[in-house]
């Protein structure tokens, strides 16, 4: 490319006018900003002490060896220097081109002009020098407690992609080229998109990912048939219609998590688990917790347990006029599951036949990637933020869930909404995604400080209820479900916590994927396998290396489990009885409730 080749575009009338709407709109952009709440300001980032800290370490390692930090310097000065020169020397020789090497791949800059134009391949390359002496200098921090280290690691981190050139407007070509290509329409409808995202959660900059009037709860999305046949202040209960002549006499009790939506197992006929179990001749009864808003501050996990767990297995019971039920806890609620376990043993209770958990964390004394986010300064901070709202507030957890995937679950979407002014992608997961719920604060807190940094349930001191609560009492036979890719459950911390568990018939299942996907993982799809293995008294790397992989999906294989749990073949339920009459049909009312910023 040569200077010939590139010619000056000029600005026609178009251009302008939508220029000129850019104006109008920013009337109603600071209109937007001035109805944002303030939070805690803990929540936005780390306590300063930990940058005193790195700084500190910092300076130590300058007095006590001085040749390594200058060995640093020097090295990003000489990339940065060379780097300029051979810029320079490109130019003079009057030849717009980038040099041999574009740099090393990446796929935020999969656009050619990173690579082929002088302009953007040096902000490139220059960004990539800049993040490499960031990491560099983080990584050589020394006399730092391991954990200050892995916050400060994340955080540096957090800062090097949030400045990621393609984060700007100048800099992102993309934007840029369709900002040209349509007369400044995108523009328009960028800013457009972020005032609606900004009014539609009082300032609070969230943004969509998925085109919210493609769907529908009820309609097109969650369709499966049924009726809610118990509504207390918790929970909402859905017995769902059978599709077969008999079924199975034990039935089965599904917890969703309660941070998220039920319906993540029916958002389509096609990769619905609720759908396909019910197919599999088996009674299912999928429980739909209730949004709370500030009137459930106290509420805790002994409410959940008590007015949820208890009442929903109670009501089954009569329904369908057994003993047992064959339970099963997906994520938070996979963790109350075996909290409520432990309550059952302890009273002697045996109404739960079986239990299975979809990537359920019970051992949480390695936090992973939440690590940054458990430490006190955060729990401060989401405590005050607490005391002055009673609730912990949905969009809070998703900004934190975000974070841990900045680049795919907030710039990326960003840039594409704001920047390039398209409309977000009519996707179930993603609208699933962002159909949040609150936590109630006393739970949020017992969860928090008891469970994910005390560990107390693991160590068998758990408070709760009146008993203290253990993992070992968990000894009903098991199936734990996992995700190889999970960055929320990590599989590893899992498979601890099911090696504590009390039973003596355990099955673990390792599938591909990550804590959506490798769950919502259909046979038909044929897409995602898995692993299992016997012998659980083995590591967590030595289990997986002696596993054998499975082609497909792991429902079949845990049907095949749960088949020999499940009791005699029956003639197919109604739904409800005189005692339980439908109350609304499926997906019921709780589901629809939606949080607000």
């Amino acid at each position: 490319m040569t200077t010939k080749d590139v010619a000056a575009p000029e600005m026609s009338a178009e251009l302008e006018a939508n220029l000129q709407k850019i104006e109008s709109l920013t009337q109603r952009l600071m209109a937007a900003l001035s109805q944002k709440k303030q939070i805690n300001p803990a929540l936005h980032g780390p306590d300063a002490m930990l940058y005193g800290k790195a700084m500190q370490a910092y300076w130590q390692e300058w007095l006590q060896n001085p040749a390594k930090i200058l060995e640093h310097q020097i090295e990003y000065w000489g990339k940065s220097v060379t780097h300029y020169v051979e810029a320079q020397q490109a130019l003079a020789k009057g030849k717009l081109q980038p040099p041999a090497d574009p740099g090393p791949k990446d796929r935020r800059f999969k656009n050619p002009l990173w690579d082929e134009h002088p302009y953007f391949n040096f902000i490139k390359q220059q960004y990539l020098i800049n993040a490499e002496a960031i990491r560099n200098a983080v990584d050589d921090v020394e006399d730092m407690d391991a954990t200050e280290k892995k916050r400060l690691r994340y955080f540096a981190q957090q800062i090097v992609d949030m400045f990621a050139p393609t984060n700007f407007f100048a800099t992102n070509p993309d934007a840029l080229q369709k900002a040209l290509e349509t007369e400044g329409e995108s523009l328009v409808k960028g800013l457009e998109n972020l005032v609606a995202d900004l009014e539609a959660n009082n300032g609070e900059l969230v943004v969509r990912l998925a085109d919210e009037g493609a769907f529908e709860i009820g309609t097109n999305i969650a369709t499966a048939e049924g009726e809610v046949i118990y509504r207390n202040h918790m929970m909402e209960i859905i017995q769902y219609a059978p599709t077969t002549e008999k079924v199975r006499e034990t039935p089965i009790l599904l917890f969703p998590p309660w941070i998220n939506k039920f319906y993540i197992l029916d958002l389509k006929p096609e990769n619905s688990f609720i759908r396909w179990v019910v197919d599999q001749g088996y009674t299912l009864f999928v429980v739909s917790w209730i949004n709370p808003d500030e009137s459930y501050k106290d509420v805790g996990l002994d409410a959940y347990i008590e007015d949820g767990y208890l009442r929903a297995i109670e009501e089954v019971k009569s329904i369908c006029k057994v003993d047992k039920v064959n339970a099963i806890g997906y994520c938070i609620a996979g963790t109350t599951l075996s909290l409520t376990l432990s309550l059952l043993k302890q009273e002697g209770d045996k109404s739960i036949k079986s239990a299975t958990f979809f990537t359920t964390l019970t051992d949480f004394s390695d936090q992973g990637e939440f690590t940054p986010f458990l430490q006190n300064d955060f729990i401060d901070g989401i405590e005050a933020e607490i005391g002055d709202t009673g609730i912990l507030k949905s969009f809070i957890m998703a900004r934190t869930f975000s974070f841990l995937r900045s680049n795919d679950l907030i710039y990326g979407p960003a840039i594409k909404s704001y920047m390039m002014g398209e409309t977000p992608p009519a996707f179930d997961l993603l609208y699933w995604n962002g159909d949040g719920a609150n936590l109630p604060g006393r739970m949020a807190m017992q969860y928090l400080r008891g469970l994910c940094q005390s560990n107390r349930f693991a160590q068998g001191d758990f408070e709760l209820m009146g008993h203290t609560l253990s993992l070992r009492d968990v000894d009903v036979p098991l199936c734990s479900i996992a995700c190889e890719t999970d960055h929320i459950a990590a599989w590893k911390d899992c498979y601890r916590g099911v090696q504590t568990m009390g039973s003596k018939s355990k099955q673990f299942i390792l599938s591909e994927s990550g804590h959506i996907a490798g769950i919502v993982n259909p046979p038909s799809k044929k897409k995602y396998g898995h692993y299992t293995h016997d012998d659980l008294s083995l590591d967590a790397d030595s289990w997986r290396d002696a596993a054998e992989y499975t082609e497909g999906s792991w429902w079949p294989v845990w049907e095949k489990w749960l088949a020999k749990r499940a009791g005699k073949w029956v003639k197919a339920r109604e739904v409800g009885d005189k005692s339980h009459p439908p109350l609304a049909p499926a997906p019921g009312t709780y589901v629809r409730i939606k949080a607000k910023a």
